[in-house]
């Protein structure tokens, strides 16, 4: 069932007990957004929810609010956890943990922020102690159960936030490991930006007898947010964005690229050009992360370029405008992108910056949204159409990571072809072919001479008997040579000659005293 209406409440009129309400007039929030209105109340009726609302229109309050109010009444245990909360990344995590920290400052609830990059025995120590909300990334979560660490056997509330950027991220899995690690019977909330097909059938898996709350249409923009197209020549993709940052009133940016590698050439370049920017992908390191999102956050640097990790993970209510550097790969992408602008009833500006060859990705685009992306002209940049060919692979150009080869073959370019075989001359018949030469006969070798008998060569002279060999005065027993040693324990062994083995270098164990009666005397 899809819950719509027009008519807003206010807050007072969902449920929420008095210490909620004071917490959230002292956010600055006087009503409730259209999900908020819907959903808030069949949450704590205790069902199953499957939500769905494009990006910006508040659902981690939709689901915050009602569990604070849930999870009021009961304790918590050392390592069981009463709910639990899955996040694709950790910077969505953490602004949840916010939001748990903002609107639950008068109720007495424990939480923990299970994410990676963190001391994983700050973790454990909060989860000795015993939480009521549990806020995690999948892959820690699992790494501390694995562990040990952690028990799942008592969560009454489960949250699966961003359900179909888990889906992108390779999560579903881990996720579906986690379900299976909890009690059956449990409360679970299901949100995501887009609901196809794929996210349905996993929601079909967890939840049971779901109300589905959409507030509006699937793959929709906010109607906060002006959208533009510039179709430029790749090599004019940077002063092109370089141009309307100037002329634009920006008071801050997300600019968006495709591959990370693209995050830190653009960030270089725009640098060089004088303009206060910081960086943002997932292979940077957590403190660097935290320091950039920080200086953005603050101000301190007045615009952000980033990849996709960055579409679902902050939550920055004035950003005046989204840059698309790269047309998004994904159609979906786009909506989650330029949804950064434009929150919490603000106005916000999008730009698209697209070549030619990205006529594909901007007509599914236009397919998902319904409705045409304006065009605009820039100055100084020649303005281009759209083109439905598919993009060219160029060797060390911008395009595919899968780029060409640098040996040529398929990638990068067609295979040359073969010259053809010389074709093979049919053979004469038998008959008609010429008869060949006979071979030169081989001469004969030169007999050898026959060798002459010993006789005629002369008989070798006998050897002399053993006995009849000179002595050498100087041959003696070896084997008595080795035993007699004199009264110093030396021999007669020869100094200047040396040991065999040891060179020059006489040993000195070779000289200490040996007892008499180790002495073997020498045989007559």
């Amino acid at each position: 069932m899809t819950v719509t209406t027009d008519n807003t409440p206010d807050f007072s009129d969902l449920g929420l007990g008095p210490s909620l309400l004071k917490a959230v007039e002292e956010a600055g929030y006087t009503r409730p957004t259209t999900i908020q209105a819907q959903a808030i109340p069949v949450v704590l009726m205790g069902r199953d929810v499957l939500g769905c609302a494009q990006t910006g229109t508040g659902k981690t309050a939709s689901f915050t609010l009602p569990m604070i109010e849930i999870l009021a009444a009961g304790r918590a245990k050392a390592r069981m956890p009463r709910s639990l909360i899955l996040c694709p990344t950790r910077e969505l995590a953490a602004q949840v943990a916010e939001n748990f920290d903002k609107y639950g400052k008068y109720h007495a609830l424990s939480k923990a922020l299970i994410i990676g990059g963190e001391s994983m025995s700050d973790q454990v120590a909060l989860l000795d102690r015993g939480v009521d909300v549990l806020i995690a990334t999948p892959g820690r979560l699992l790494d501390m159960f694995d562990r040990g660490r952690i028990l799942l056997n008592d969560v009454k509330v489960l949250v699966i936030d961003e359900a179909d950027r888990m889906l992108d991220m390779g999560f579903i899995p881990d996720v579906q490991r986690i379900v299976s690690l909890l009690p059956k019977i449990r409360q679970t909330l299901f949100f995501s930006a887009t609901l196809g097909p794929e996210i349905k059938r996993i929601a079909d898996d967890f939840l049971m007898n779901p109300k589905e709350v959409s507030v509006s249409p699937q793959h929709s923009t906010a109607t906060t947010v002006e959208a533009f197209l510039a179709v430029v020549d790749e090599i004019d993709k940077r002063e092109t964005l370089r141009h309307i940052i100037r002329v634009e009133a920006v008071k801050n940016a997300f600019i968006f690229c495709n591959r990370k590698r693209d995050v830190d050439i653009l960030y270089r370049s725009l640098s060089k050009h004088g303009f206060d920017v910081v960086q943002f992908h997932g292979d940077m390191a957590q403190p660097a992360r935290v320091e950039a999102l920080g200086k953005f956050k603050s101000g301190e640097a007045r615009l952000m370029v980033c990849s996709d990790v960055a579409a679902r993970g902050i939550d920055i209510s004035a950003v005046s405008h989204v840059f698309n550097f790269d047309v998004p790969i994904h159609a979906e992408d786009y909506v989650h992108r330029i949804g950064r602008t434009g929150r919490a009833g603000l106005d916000g500006r999008a730009y698209t910056i697209a070549t030619p060859e990205d006529g594909k990705h901007v007509v599914a685009i236009e397919t998902l949204i319904k409705a045409q992306i304006p065009r605009i002209d820039v100055e100084g940049v020649p303005a281009l159409e759209l083109s439905m060919e598919p993009r060219k692979r160029r060797a060390g150009g911008r395009g595919d990571d899968k780029g060409a080869s640098p040996r040529g073959g398929r990638r990068g370019g067609e295979r040359p072809e073969r010259a053809p075989r010389p074709e093979r001359t049919e053979q004469a018949p038998a008959a008609e072919r010429p008869e060949r030469a006979p071979a030169p006969e081989r001469q004969a070798a030169p007999e050898r001479p026959a060798r002459p008998e010993r006789a005629e060569r002369g008989e070798r002279p006998e050897r002399p008997e053993r006995s009849d060999r000179p002595e050498r005065s100087d041959r003696r027993d070896r084997g008595a040579r080795r035993r007699r040693v004199d009264e110093f324990g030396i021999g007669e062994m020869n100094h200047a000659d040396g040991v065999t083995g040891f060179g020059d270098h006489f040993p000195d164990f070779m000289a200490r005293e040996v007892p008499p009666e180790l002495l073997v005397k020498d045989e007559k």
